[in-house]
């Protein structure tokens, strides 16, 4: 990595970090230069404006959350325990050792972004939650293909709970600060994954 991509690197997590607490809309070039120690014509070296920088750090965000979350997950065996792989370390993304400081970034900014116009920031983090949607659906039609889920079960359905769960769980943990939002995931977890078993 050259000079330059070591400092985009450091300033892209950075803004990574800041977003999950203060929000797309907080990110500005003063902050991130009050954080790093850069300057702000160095920066804006990088990012020529504002949008340029939200979707350079929602594509980092995505980034981070394919290597902590999506890769290690999807080195295990097909179907069922890929799918405990996903949703486990899902929850770590949320809150816990994988977590950025507000918690999960695309929870966080989607409820930003849900009501914005079209437009290259909001239609990136659609294509990212689309993508991990995706992923979810395919992973537990392997385990159909596997023969561990029914053949009737239905993977879009199951990928729609799932981030039911997922997301009831964020709101659990970091809003209510609910002591028992991990149980209640993991038992809501569970129970989706016995209701689609042969």
């Amino acid at each position: 990595m050259s000079k330059g991509e070591e400092t985009r690197a450091a300033v892209l997590d950075e803004a990574a970090r800041q977003v999950s607490l203060v929000g797309l809309g907080g990110l500005t070039i003063g902050l991130l230069a009050e954080r790093t120690g850069l300057s702000k014509s160095g920066l804006f070296g990088h990012f020529r404006s504002k949008e340029q920088l939200q979707v350079a750090v929602i594509d980092w965000a995505g980034e981070l959350f394919a290597e902590r979350v999506l890769r290690p997950a999807l080195k295990e065996p097909r179907g069922e325990p890929r799918l405990r792989e996903l949703f486990d370390r899902k929850l770590r993304w949320d809150n816990g050792d994988l977590a950025l400081p507000g918690g999960c970034f695309f929870t966080s900014v989607s409820a930003e972004l849900d009501d914005a116009p079209p437009g290259p920031v909001r239609d990136r983090v659609v294509q990212i939650e689309r993508d991990y949607v995706d992923t979810i659906t395919t992973v537990f039609r392997t385990g159909i293909s596997e023969g561990q889920f029914r053949p009737d079960a239905d993977p879009e359905q199951y990928a729609f709970d799932i981030r039911g769960v997922l997301m009831s769980y964020h709101l659990a943990s970091r809003l209510l600060a609910d002591p028992q939002a991990e149980d209640r995931a993991r038992a809501a977890f569970e129970a989706l994954l016995r209701a689609a078993r042969i």
